[in-house]
């Protein structure tokens, strides 16, 4: 257990850091699901671009990676492109 204050205060950041995270990587692949589940293009790039738009955030705030958004991102216009 940790003694000193600072290492008290960084296990309770790093706790709250944890959670924020596992809650935002969920709902990441929500909408990666639910974009892989479409089977029509129009809702597909509807769904897209939502999920698009999570990731960039996700990026942003630190989350992932930005070569995995893209990679993920890549392979979801992949799905789409694929759908008639």
């Amino acid at each position: 257990m940790a003694t000193h204050e600072s290492a008290v205060k960084r296990i309770r950041t790093n706790e709250r850091n944890r959670e924020k995270n596992r809650y935002e990587l969920s709902s990441m692949k929500t909408y990666i699901k639910q974009v892989l589940s479409t089977t029509s293009k129009e809702e597909g790039l509807e769904k897209f671009k939502k999920a698009s738009s999570v990731l960039d955030k996700l990026v942003s705030k630190g989350v992932i990676h930005r070569n995995t958004a893209a990679n993920k991102k890549s392979q979801l216009m992949k799905h789409v492109n694929s759908l008639t």
